[in-house]
């Protein structure tokens, strides 16, 4: 941001700044960082690349391009040119499983001294790209489809600006550490130590050895006769051990996808539209997915947000949870490992705390940002318990809970005391940090706590929906405590979580907007705005029938559906903004969990309204990928939604969205002592008349289901059964 932009900010709005901090650490939507073209993304561990749609990283792109690894740029240009043109583009697109990105290329009309030398579209050239251990690979096929031979010169263009990932999306820095530049025989070294000593090094390997080689670019000559081919083989490594043998890392690479979601169980359709689209979710997801000590993990979402994030990983989980249940064992288990133990303020850390963001760059090391292991959320720990629940009730896993119990608890103490700032038995932030995020729940944004006359809360701050995870948090993990024979905990919070439902109603009900206010601010007042956030109360049960009707309607009104799902902010608040962040966009994963919730309350018609807006406005998405976020405009017929400029795509949240929305129509759940898998109200869109479910999992049996759509409803037949389970069906 600008100063003068926020000089206006600050005159307009003088809270803004009080509640901002400085630095800001959101995504600025400046030249430097909004694409103005099409990327094509990777990733694979701790390491994610963008590319332009030629395969480039381009040293004149808005800035954003490049090949990262723990959160620092390494490759920040490279670009292939053929006797100094760029090749033309065929086509280019990111394999249908995430294993690589290929790209098809021709030579334009090559003119030297006013001849012609060599016409367009006789030399192909094949590019493929992909990522493992920490290592870019890059395979280049070049052929020359013409009777007669051709000399070539193609020409890499290549740099290394290790820019820490927070200068990429716009943070400014006075001082920056050091670059050395190598180069001889077939490779190229680039050496970075940071301001912090810290050593990094990038090596580029060329196979074969190209004739020139330069600090930052190599050139390889060659003579191609009639439709011979030849192949020159790049490796960018940011690994200590270097790269191994191409064929080997592809093999690696695609060995790792596959095994992400082999365990999981598969969804196809009569509709090809929704079957491709749970598949790129299944691919967009096992590339996210990222093993760590403890077990998978989903990261955050690309680009910038490539990294472990507690909330995002836990509603991840809680979204795959009916037909990926691994994936909450690895995210409990990874948190569990991070707890904080103690009390830092300059982190928001306290003890029991939840992490909420992890990074390694250089400036998060050096303290320029606080992101290191930073626990500035207000839901991760609520959230934390609650899996764990679900988790237990879904697989009969008592290791792993019994594993991580002391967390649980620790966990429950912290929501207890450190939680509760003012003791009124509602969990509340205030950063600790100013240089820490100054919203705390989902929507961190800075404006998206606002009062119905558009002023912005100021804290301690309350959410609705916050309460709404302690509530099931308390309620559903205290089933699960009697189970493991504390008895004495579990009727301790089933007493407190009756009493926060009975305080809950009391405090945040507002007639004058016939719903859940979105907070209470630090004087206890109602922050009386109509937004999805009371759909999450739905999604945990803490609101009586009634109340719950009156919730589905408003979330289902004109003002807050925007045909393509639930805004985030209702038409006509004084903040609402379709082009906004938080304030009236659409999320996906916000739109899940409030199909989950409306389902749980019976209201099967409405979530069938959700998932079939979301799906439609798929439709209309690059991939058939939904994105983080996207605008909250009505929808219009023959036109697709409006997307966001900075959403990440894809967001591991978002990837998971297709997952919640199909068990909220199914209403599908499991009974691990009875070993009964149940269907009850099952109802699908008219889209789609049948749906195939298969290695369905309930403990170690496994079930194949064959779903058709009636007018009636909709019928479940067994094709297959594995073990000791039942399926039932209940109208």
């Amino acid at each position: 941001m600008t100063a003068s932009v926020a000089a206006q900010q600050k005159t307009a709005h003088p809270e803004v700044a009080d509640l901002r901090g400085d630095p800001q650490f959101y995504i600025p939507a400046t030249d430097k960082v909004v694409p103005a073209r099409r990327n094509r993304t990777l990733k694979q561990g701790d390491s994610f690349a963008l590319f332009d749609e030629h395969g480039d990283i381009s040293s004149t792109a808005a800035g954003k391009e490049g090949l990262f690894h723990c959160d620092t740029r390494y490759l920040s240009q490279f670009e292939l040119f053929l006797d100094e043109h760029r090749p033309l583009l065929l086509s280019g697109d990111v394999r249908g499983d995430n294993s690589a990105l290929i790209v098809d290329l021709v030579n334009p009309d090559i003119v030297h001294g006013g001849a012609l030398i060599m016409s367009r579209e006789v030399l192909h050239i094949r590019r493929s790209v992909f990522l493992w251990d920490a290592t870019c690979y890059q395979h280049l096929a070049v052929q020359n489809f013409d009777t007669r031979s051709h000399e070539i010169r193609l020409t890499l263009a290549f740099a290394a600006d290790f820019a820490d990932l927070f200068e990429v999306r716009g943070m400014d820095r006075k001082r920056r550490g050091t670059v050395v530049r190598q180069s001889g025989g077939d490779h190229a070294l680039f050496r970075y130590t940071a301001l912090d000593g810290v050593q990094q090094e990038l090596r580029l390997f060329f196979s074969p050895r190209p004739q020139v080689l330069q600090e930052n670019y190599a050139t390889f000559t060659m003579t191609l006769g009639g439709h011979q081919r030849q192949v020159i083989t790049v490796a960018a490594s940011c690994s200590k051990t270097g790269p191994v043998a191409l064929g080997k890392a592809l093999r690696l690479t695609r060995r790792e996808l596959h095994r992400h979601h082999a365990s999981a169980a598969h969804i196809s359709s009569s509709n090809t539209m929704v079957d491709q689209a749970f598949k790129r979710a299944v691919a967009d997801l096992s590339m996210l997915f990222t093993n760590t000590e403890e077990g998978v993990y989903p990261y955050g979402g690309i680009p910038w947000f490539s990294t472990a994030f507690g909330r995002d990983g836990i509603i991840t989980a809680l979204e795959l949870l009916a037909f990926h249940p691994a994936v909450a064992k690895g995210v409990l288990e990874f948190l569990a490992a991070r707890q904080s133990h103690e009390e830092r303020p300059d982190a928001d850390a306290e003890p029991g705390k939840i992490v909420h963001e992890i990074r390694h760059g250089e400036m998060a090391r050096l303290g320029e940002v606080p992101f290191g292991c930073y626990y500035g959320s207000i839901d991760s720990t609520p959230l934390f318990v609650l899996l764990a629940a679900r988790y237990f009730e879904r697989t009969g896993d008592r290791e792993t809970i019994a594993r991580i119990w002391s967390n649980i608890v620790a966990a429950l103490d912290w929501i207890d005391c450190y939680g509760d700032l003012d003791g009124d038995g509602f969990v509340e932030y205030q950063r600790r940090t100013d240089q820490g995020l100054a919203n705390q729940g989902w929507k961190d944004s800075q404006d998206s706590v606002p009062h119905a006359d558009g002023r912005l809360a100021r804290g301690p701050i309350a959410l609705v929906e916050v309460q709404a995870y302690v509530y099931a948090a308390k309620r559903e993990i205290a089933a699960v405590a009697r189970i493991l024979r504390h008895g004495e905990i579990a009727s301790k919070l089933e007493r407190e979580a009756r009493e926060l439902q009975a305080r809950f109603d009391a405090a945040f009900w507002s007639p004058e907007i016939g719903g859940y206010a979105l907070a209470l601010d630090g004087e206890k007042a109602r922050c009386a705005v109509r937004t999805s956030n009371p759909g999450h109360a739905l999604f945990c049960g803490i609101l009586s029938p009634e109340r719950a009707k009156a919730v589905t309607a408003t979330l289902l009104n004109h003002d807050s559906f925007s045909g393509w799902g639930v805004r985030t902010m209702a038409a006509g608040e004084a903040r609402y903004n379709p082009i906004s962040y938080h304030n009236g966009s659409v999320w996906p994963h916000d739109n899940a969990l409030i199909a989950l919730g409306v389902a749980r309350y019976g209201f099967k018609r409405e979530a069938l309204r959700i998932f079939s807006g979301l799906f439609g406005a798929m439709e209309h998405m690059d991939l058939l990928r939904p994105p983080e976020l996207f605008c909250g405009f009505p929808r219009r017929r023959a036109i697709g939604p409006t997307l966001y400029p900075v959403a990440c795509n894809p967001q591991s949240w978002a990837s998971a969205s297709p997952f919640a929305l199909l068990q909220a129509c199914l209403g599908i759940s499991f009974d691990v002592p009875r070993r009964e898998i149940r269907f009850a109200g099952s109802i699908l869109p008219e889209f789609v008349d049948e749906l195939r479910i298969r290695n369905l999992a309930l403990a170690d049996a496994r079930v194949d289901l064959d779903l058709r759509r009636y007018p009636a409803g909709v019928v479940v037949e067994v094709k297959r059964r594995e073990g000791d389970v039942r399926v039932t069906v209940v109208k």
